[in-house]
């Protein structure tokens, strides 16, 4: 059983994947308590894996993105195991402080400061920015590094940002920007 706030089909909002069509499965619970987190996240159900399936299966995308809370403390392999039976490409949202399964395709780690990464393999870094040192990030070898304004709240400060340091790359929250539901 997988505790879990919700499981919803939208646009993927932000990073690497925006625009992407996307079965969200947002599991209860983080191990972190960041003083940024726009949502609590720690009610939900518990769901067998058949019932997430089912759930998952009744959109149309091939994209599934694993969310939270922080979805490394639910999942192993055979929850990924049978998504990918499921014909569905797995991506994740984790703040890397979890040992994930190997065979994830896409992992997003959002690291915060203090915190050891335990996570061996990234894709993309997504930073919330809040003014804090972020060049350490860039020392994690991934395919892209994003800043992302913390709740479009200081956007031009980012721009200012990224435009002095050009590996960064902008990510917004365009859910919110243009409200997708």
């Amino acid at each position: 059983m997988r505790k879990i706030n919700e499981i919803f089909y939208s646009l993927q909002g932000e990073g690497f994947h925006a625009g992407t069509p996307a079965v969200f499965i947002r599991f209860s619970g983080c191990n972190l308590k960041c003083d940024f987190c726009d949502t609590q996240h720690e009610q939900g159900v518990l769901m067998s894996d058949e019932d997430i399936l089912a759930e998952v299966r009744r959109y149309p995308c091939r994209m599934v993105i694993l969310t939270g809370g922080e979805p490394g403390l639910w999942i192993d392999d055979c929850f990924v195991e049978a998504l990918h039976e499921a014909g569905k490409y797995v991506c994740i949202e984790t703040n890397g402080t979890c040992v994930l399964p190997k065979e994830i395709d896409w992992v997003t780690c959002s690291p915060k400061q203090g915190t050891k990464l335990r996570v061996e393999r990234v894709d993309e870094i997504k930073i919330v920015y809040q003014g804090q040192e972020v060049e350490s990030y860039l020392q994690i070898p991934a395919s892209a590094y994003f800043l992302q304004p913390c709740s479009c709240t200081n956007t031009l400060e980012v721009v200012d940002y990224i435009k002095l340091h050009p590996v960064w790359r902008l990510s917004l929250q365009i859910h919110k920007l243009i409200a997708i539901p």
